[in-house]
């Protein structure tokens, strides 16, 4: 799953392939092109949907109105640090949960049965140690950053915009793996920081019932990043999108230094930052 490697709205598109030309075919396939760019590149608006597609603006709305009237897809309004300009903020849409369920979640209750099978045989220890193995797979082959904490953070050197920038190439690294294990990833810079936001789980109704699944997975993109990342988002907990924040900074107080209880807003936004409508699209 993937679309152009080129993201105008925010940072970097992580990912194969391409859905970036006219649909052709009828109505179906121009509304499952739409649906699709929803998935991997939502929040996105209606004019860069058009954009994305060749598709006439009043068209690309139609078919937009015809989802939020299913219930397979919202609006809401851009977040001011999204806008361009001057004016009234454009709208942003994206998939509903019932959206992506429409998508299918292929062997689902075959897989929750195995791990459910194998809590019974070995235990949690047992579906601790699958997810485990399971999330290594999954950045398996991108090399280790050395930890942030392995030197004294210094005021401002080359050294350390260099870490920074190797920092976020090597998220990039992990959300194209994602891409190419299903999970429509791409990166953004946010503030002192980037998110990896993954638009897609294929394993998420499993995830919902087994959270370890999770938790290993963050946990794999702590060993490959070599510093605290932390989760402000899953598809599992009802949200739009998996949204894991990385620090590029690091202050001379260890970020792991934080209590625990800190809020997720001291550090980034979320993926989502303005409420969403339930409209018919207009911008």
């Amino acid at each position: 799953m993937g679309l152009p490697n080129v993201d105008e709205r925010a940072g970097h598109r992580a990912g194969p392939g391409s859905v970036g030309v006219p649909a052709t075919g009828g109505e179906g396939h121009t509304r499952a092109a739409i649906v699709r760019l929803l998935l991997e590149e939502g929040p996105i608006t209606a004019t860069a949907i058009g954009g994305a597609l060749g598709l006439a603006p009043a068209g690309v709305r139609r078919h937009l109105d015809a989802l939020i009237e299913s219930g397979q897809a919202r609006a809401g309004r851009s977040a001011p640090w999204q806008q361009k300009g001057r004016g009234r903020p454009a709208k942003q849409y994206q998939l509903t949960a019932a959206g992506r369920g429409m998508l299918g979640h292929a062997y689902d209750d075959l897989a929750g049965a195995a791990i459910r099978q194998l809590r019974e045989i070995g235990g949690e220890e047992a579906v601790t140690e699958f997810a485990r193995k399971r999330a290594r797979t999954l950045v398996d082959g991108i090399e280790p950053l050395p930890g942030h904490g392995a030197e004294p953070a210094a005021e401002s050197t080359t050294g350390d915009d260099s870490a920074r920038a190797g920092t976020a190439a090597k998220a990039e690294e992990i959300a194209t793996a994602l891409s190419d294990a299903g999970f429509a990833a791409s990166t953004r810079r946010v503030g002192a920081g980037v998110q990896i936001c993954q638009h897609h789980c294929p394993v998420a109704h499993v995830a919902e019932e087994f959270p370890e699944l999770c938790e290993a997975e963050l946990a794999a993109f702590r060993e490959v990043l070599g510093t605290h990342v932390q989760r402000l988002a899953t598809i599992a907990n009802g949200d739009c999108a998996c949204t894991t924040h990385v620090p590029l900074t690091v202050l001379p107080t260890a970020a792991t230094d934080r209590p625990k209880h800190a809020s997720p807003s001291t550090v980034a936004q979320p993926a989502t930052d303005a409420p969403n409508d339930s409209g018919r699209s207009a911008e």
